[in-house]
């Protein structure tokens, strides 16, 4: 009987073992996986004319409050338009994280509505998601 045992309990042993080497792997794999945003450029993106790209940057740079102003005017205009306007709303949603979260959560929540399976920003999207949802 105490031999028994002690065959199951090096099984088990065995058995755990096995699946934390599988377990391990995978996360390995998981890391050394390519951001699936890295090989997007956001200036190549419809939807932004490249006069505005200045007046961006300048805004992102001055904090969420003038990047939120700029955002509102811009889409006014009938040039600026997703998957640009998509992009830059997200960096909006990652600039206000820290500052107002629950307006982070809603703003993503509208640009994820709006943003097909098929576009060149739904990377950016499922990635930020587990973090503003």
């Amino acid at each position: 009987m105490k031999i028994a045992i002690g065959i199951l309990i090096l099984a088990l042993v065995g058995f755990g073992g096995f699946k934390l080497w599988e377990y391990w792997g995978t996360t390995e794999q998981n890391k050394a996986a390519p951001d699936p945003t890295a090989n997007v450029q956001p200036q190549a993106l419809q939807g932004l004319p490249q006069a505005l790209e200045q007046p961006l940057q300048e805004a992102q740079a001055k904090g969420p409050e003038a990047f939120r102003e700029f955002i509102d005017k811009i889409k006014k205009s009938p040039l600026v338009k997703d998957p640009r306007l998509a992009w830059i709303e997200l960096d909006y949603v990652v600039l206000l994280a820290g500052k107002d979260p629950a307006e982070a959560r809603k703003v993503f929540r509208k640009v994820k509505e709006r943003t097909p399976t098929d576009s060149p920003v739904y990377a950016r999207v499922k990635s930020l998601e587990k973090t503003f949802e």
